[in-house]
C-alpha cells in the first residue's frame, strides 16, 4: 500500500483530498511543544509545503514537552531541527525553516504564502499579530494556547471572527509554561487537536473548524466545546506593532526599568513605570506607543490611559521585536 493509503481509504479523504494536501501550504508559527505533534502529522499526512518559523534554540528545560526534539538537540536552532525531522519523516513534501521571530512587520508576507497559519507560539503578542494579520487577509488561523493543565485550541478569521472577538481584552495574567509550569501530555493533545483542525479545513471536513472552540482539561481528562460564529469583532483595538516600525510620529514610553532592560526597546523612548502613567505628556498629533517585555504591561497601561488619550496607542512587545 501506499504511504498515504491509510488515509485516502478514508471517504473524508480519497484522492480529492490527498490531491489537497498534497498542494497546500501550511505557515507554523512556533517549533515548541504544540509543534512537536503538529509538524510530523501535518508531514506525514502529505502536506505539500510547511514553513516553520521560530527563532530559539533547544533548551533541556524543553524536552519533556518538545518531543521533536532529542537531547543531542540542546542548543540547536529549534526552526532548523524541526525541519529536519519533517524532511526525515517524508521526503515528498518541502520543509522550509525560518530561523527569525515573527513580527507585525513580516507577518503579513508570510502569511500571504500561506493557505492556512497555525498560532504554535508561546505568545499572546504572536497570536495577537497573526490574528489581526489573517483577519485583514482572509486566511484561517488556527490557534492554540497551554498552560498548566489546561489549554484551547480554535479556529479563526477566514471567513470566521478573529481572536480578538473571543479574547478582546487583556489576559489576566502573564503567566508562561516558563513561569507557572505545564505538563507535556496537555501540550501533545491540544497540538494534536490543531493538526486536525487544519487537516479538517485543508479537507473541508464538515463542520468547518473555523468559527469553533475546543477546550481541553487534563486534571479531569475533560474536554468542551462551543461555536463563535457569530461574536462580533470589537469596535477598536490596540494593535502590536514592532520597534523597528516606530519613527519620530511617535511618543515612545518604555514600561520596563533599567534593572529589566537596560536598552529601551527603541532609542527615542522615555521611560515611565506603569505606577506613574500620569507623568506622560500627551503630544499634539503623536501616536503613543507603550513597550514591555510581552506586552501584557503595555496592554493594561493602554485600557488605563485611552479614555484621556486623543490619539492612537500601539504595543510594542519587546520579546517578539
Amino acid at each position: 500500500m501506499s504511504r498515504y493509503g491509510r488515509q485516502t481509504i478514508l471517504p473524508e479523504v480519497g484522492a480529492e483530498g490527498q490531491a489537497r494536501l498534497s498542494s497546500a501550504h501550511v505557515l507554523v508559527v512556533g517549533a515548541g511543544g504544540l509543534a512537536a505533534p503538529v509538524l510530523p502529522l501535518l508531514a506525514g499526512a502529505g502536506v505539500r509545503r510547511i514553513t516553520v518559523m521560530d527563532r530559539d534554540t533547544v533548551d533541556l528545560s524543553n524536552l519533556h514537552r518538545q518531543t521533536l526534539f532529542a537531547q543531542a538537540d540542546c542548543g540547536r536552532l529549534k526552526a532548523k531541527v524541526a525541519a529536519e525531522r519533517c524532511r526525515a519523516l517524508n521526503d515528498e513534501i518541502e520543509v522550509e525553516a525560518l530561523e527569525h521571530a515573527l513580527t507585525s512587520a513580516n507577518a503579513p508576507n508570510m502569511a500571504a504564502q500561506a493557505d492556512v497559519i497555525l498560532d504554535c507560539a508561546d505568545s499572546y503578542a504572536a497570536s495577537y499579530i497573526l490574528s489581526d494579520t489573517c483577519l485583514a487577509q482572509g486566511k484561517p488561523l488556527i490557534s492554540a494556547s497551554v498552560l498548566g493543565l489546561s489549554g484551547y485550541v480554535g479556529g479563526f478569521c477566514g471567513g470566521a471572527p478573529s481572536l480578538r472577538a473571543v479574547f478582546p481584552d487583556a489576559p489576566d495574567s502573564g503567566a508562561s509554561c516558563a513561569t507557572a509550569g505545564v505538563l507535556g501530555p496537555v501540550v501533545g493533545t491540544i497540538g494534536a487537536m490543531q493538526a486536525q483542525m487544519a487537516l479538517n479545513l485543508i479537507l473541508g471536513i464538515s463542520p468547518s473548524p473555523l468559527g469553533q472552540m475546543v477546550q481541553y482539561d487534563a486534571r479531569t481528562l475533560r474536554t468542551s466545546t462551543f461555536r463563535f460564529d457569530n461574536a462580533p469583532e470589537p469596535n477598536s483595538c490596540f494593535r502590536f506593532v514592532s520597534a523597528g516600525q516606530l519613527g519620530a510620529e511617535d511618543q515612545i514610553i518604555e514600561l520596563r526599568d533599567e534593572a529589566e532592560a537596560a536598552i529601551p526597546a527603541h532609542p527615542n523612548a522615555q521611560r515611565i513605570s506603569p505606577e506613574n502613567l500620569e507623568e506622560i505628556d500627551p503630544k499634539q498629533g503623536k501616536r503613543l506607543a507603550l513597550c514591555c517585555a510581552t506586552g501584557l504591561r503595555a496592554w493594561r497601561a493602554a485600557e488605563q490611559i485611552q479614555p484621556d488619550w486623543p490619539g492612537e496607542i500601539v504595543l510594542v512587545a519587546a520579546s517578539t521585536s
